[in-house]
């Protein structure tokens, strides 16, 4: 099985479209297609089905798609030892993180990082889904949960809080909500269900059967924004919600507070430009961390 062939074959796999695949890879729709045509060829085998809703595996599909995957195991592994022993502070760094810890502090620590070394390409991806660092999706992340797979390394960096919040134009209409009767009588924002599941029972430890949900968002930014324009009460970290003069902390004893990690891959430790990003990050704190894996 030709390695080209079977990491597009995967992308199909996992998207289930020839378009999503190209997507996955930057590369056009043709391009996809021809290459599956030449892996089955060269297998003799069908290796999905062409449904209404997307390309299906067949058996041979499935027995193909768990070799590919020790494939894909084997050439991460080698591009991650190989960047592991890489002492250039030069190349592409891959950074995932959440939109708002991108806009607040993890563009500050890139820019200082461009600073001092020009030649080190950032391709910064925000986005609440967890990015895979075993398939070099990132070479670091920071995350709100800390992994427990053996081969990342995570670095405590500082614990935030959340508050309930609301505008002034908000208030001015609607009034504070007494505590203790599950929001009655308001509007909420809240993340989508796939971000925080928690948000459809309670925001702050508060109840919220008794609210209207006015907006579910997918993003810290949006919800943000979405408070601020009035929509309703959202829960907001305090860090970004305290600078913002058009807000006011509802209940202010009322608080949840989340870790954050920064992520790498051990085989990565020793990357120059690996180690350089991950210093920059760190030192946007100055609170002193914890490390650990």
């Amino acid at each position: 099985m030709d390695w080209d062939n079977a990491r597009i074959f995967l992308a199909i796999h996992r998207a289930g479209t020839l378009r999503g695949a190209a997507a996955q890879l930057d590369i056009d729709q043709a391009t996809v297609g021809r290459r599956l045509a030449a892996m089955e060829k060269s297998l003799n085998a069908k290796l999905f089905l062409r449904t209404p809703g997307g390309y299906v595996a067949t058996p041979a599909g499935d027995l193909a798609a768990s070799a590919a995957e020790q494939m894909e195991t084997a050439a991460d592994r080698l591009q991650r030892e190989m960047q592991g022993i890489d002492n250039r502070l030069s190349g592409t760094i891959r950074v995932a993180t959440s939109d708002t810890m991108a806009a607040h502090f993890v563009i500050d620590a890139m820019q200082r990082l461009h600073v001092r070394h020009p030649d080190i390409r950032i391709v910064l991806s925000a986005s609440t889904q967890l990015s895979s660092l075993t398939r070099r999706e990132a070479d670091l992340a920071i995350r709100t949960v800390r992994p427990d797979s053996p081969d990342l390394i995570s670095r405590h960096l500082t614990r935030r809080t959340l508050g309930l919040y609301a505008s002034k134009a908000y208030l001015k209409k609607h009034g504070v909500p007494a505590q203790g009767n599950a929001l009655a009588g308001h509007d909420i924002v809240i993340y989508q269900h796939s971000v925080a599941p928690r948000h459809a029972e309670k925001l702050c430890g508060e109840p919220v059967a008794n609210a209207r949900v006015a907006m579910e968002v997918n993003t810290g930014l949006i919800l943000h924004e979405a408070v601020m324009a009035g929509l309703g009460i959202g829960e907001l970290a305090t860090h970004i919600a305290e600078t913002t003069p058009e807000l006011v902390r509802i209940w202010p004893e009322r608080e949840q507070s989340y870790e954050v990690y920064l992520v790498m891959h051990s085989d990565l430790n020793r990357s120059a430009r690996v180690r350089a990003a991950a210093d920059a990050i760190i030192a946007s704190f100055p609170v002193k961390s914890s490390a650990g894996k």
